[in-house]
């Protein structure tokens, strides 16, 4: 250890002076303290998670006299729950498919429109669509009823389509304008100019650029149409179309002796939406923050 001088009144004392490598920053104690309660934090909203995992596997079925840990994991209940719920996860899957490409078709002009053009009426269509927000799901899904009975769309793919995608359009609306609103009106020019029409220039100068938004908005609208359960349980009335969100909940009074099936349905309706943020994660900061700043 080397040491320093410091002259105080005249007088000389030497202190010890630490090398740069054993020196410690101002605050790292704090940072790691903060740490330490944010691992804890996570680990505490993530065992949950964890317990649909481990029950799973149990070999028993019972969740309650399951081990902390699968130490004899049994796969019975993943295959009894895609034997049972895997017509259930593909119908899911294509609703939530059909709801995202809905969804952009409309959305997407729409946000361009309420971005780019210049009309008195874009306050109040923008207020219009924070209503149809904040519209209670159960409102809607009443009124679709009647409305599916009358056109004979209740019990089909189509008819939840459109009603998961009244209730992601505005939303993504919303995304979509605040990151089309910093596309230069030039280039769009530009292309007219080169002789690009009003869908060409859309479609090969707007989209592309607005590629993170579009998918932060997909990936939105395929998570609330995948969670759905309100309109699920509303439009449909018999077994010929029914998602996992629903088929899990009518799998609770045949199975509830069995949870190792439950929780594994479980799992497996958890996969695609985890997949998709893992995939995407980097899309939807960018498309989130896209108009933030101008």
């Amino acid at each position: 250890m080397t040491t320093t001088s410091i002259v105080t009144g005249g007088a000389q004392r030497r202190r010890p002076f630490a090398p740069a490598g054993t020196r410690r920053r101002p605050g790292s104690e704090r940072h790691l303290g903060y740490t330490i309660i944010g691992i804890v934090i996570l680990a505490i909203m993530l065992f949950p998670v964890y317990w649909m995992v481990n029950a799973s596997l149990q070999p028993s079925g019972n969740t309650l006299t399951g081990d902390i840990f699968p130490l004899n994991p049994s796969f019975a209940g993943y295959e009894k729950a895609i034997a049972d719920q895997g017509g259930h996860l593909l119908t899911s899957l294509a609703i939530s498919l059909g709801t995202v490409v809905l969804t952009l078709a409309i959305a997407a002009p729409a946000a361009y429109a309420l971005a780019q053009f210049r009309f008195r009426w874009i306050n109040i269509a923008l207020l219009a669509i924070l209503v149809a927000q904040m519209i209670p799901g159960i409102v809607i899904a009443n009124a679709l009823y009647s409305a599916y009975n009358d056109l004979g769309l209740l019990n089909s793919i189509p008819g939840l389509i459109l009603a998961d995608a009244s209730h992601a359009i505005p939303f993504a609306i919303l995304i979509l304008r605040a990151s089309m609103q910093t596309i230069p009106p030039s280039i769009v020019e530009a292309a007219r100019v080169d002789g690009a029409g009003l869908v060409r220039a859309f479609v090969s100068i707007v989209m592309p650029v607005s590629r993170n938004a579009l998918i932060t908005a997909g990936l939105f609208a395929f998570l609330f149409s995948w969670s759905d359960f309100l309109f699920a349980l509303t439009l449909t009335t018999t077994e010929e179309v029914r998602p996992v969100t629903l088929g899990i909940y009518q799998y609770l009074g045949s199975q509830v002796s069995n949870w190792s099936a439950v929780m594994a349905t479980a799992v497996l309706s958890s996969l695609p939406a985890i997949l998709l943020l893992v995939i995407a994660q980097r899309f939807i900061a960018a498309g989130a923050t896209g108009g933030a700043v101008k």
